[in-house]
């Protein structure tokens, strides 16, 4: 039987004096908390690491390589920062109280009906013939779309589901059976 196991990180702390804007980096103790996790992880084999594209998540994932040396990282769009948003006729699947935030959501973030990371959950959380660590350095709505995909949760679940800057959460996928959450926002590295 094998299994695949994502490890989902996100990001280090951004740095406050980027005022959040996407080009930001990391701030001093987003790169200490990068350091400390890739500490905490540098004897998993894991086969790959993927990053999303922007700054923050690529200055954590380079962090964590360096205690990764043998493992390839890289850039990839399944982990971009994304907001799961409900269509018109989606609308009625998600609380009222959410409505007007999610409206707010900037157009670059937006993921309508959540497409995009419905295919990121279907390539990164497939099983093939042998295990499979694979690390995944995001954003935390990314996280907890995978948390609620693994949960069978309501679509709209993933909103209430706070991670931690380079908290670690893990989920499997093993042959034959339903995918499952290990762990959730693991901060004893911290």
């Amino acid at each position: 039987m094998a299994r695949t196991l994502l490890y989902l990180v996100r990001h280090g702390e951004q740095d406050p004096a980027d005022g959040h804007s996407a080009p930001g980096g990391l701030s001093a103790l987003g790169r200490s908390q990068a350091d400390r996790l890739g500490r905490r992880l540098k004897g998993v084999p894991f086969t790959t690491i993927h990053h999303s594209p922007l700054p923050r998540a690529a200055e954590t994932a380079e962090v964590i390589a360096d205690y990764l040396p043998q493992v390839p990282r890289h850039a990839c769009d399944l982990a971009a920062d994304r907001t799961p948003v409900p269509s018109a006729a989606r609308r009625g699947d998600y609380p009222s109280r959410l409505l007007p935030w999610l409206d707010g959501v900037p157009g670059e973030e937006r993921d309508e009906d959540a497409v995009a990371l419905q295919a990121a959950v279907e390539q990164l959380g497939t099983v093939g013939t042998e295990d499979r660590h694979e690390l995944v350095v995001t954003h935390n709505f990314v996280i907890g779309w995978f948390v609620r995909h693994v949960l069978d949760a309501p679509t709209w679940r993933w909103a209430g589901l706070n991670q931690d800057n380079c908290g670690l959460t893990i989920v499997r996928w093993e042959t034959g059976r339903s995918p499952a959450l290990v762990c959730f926002n693991d901060i004893g590295h911290l």
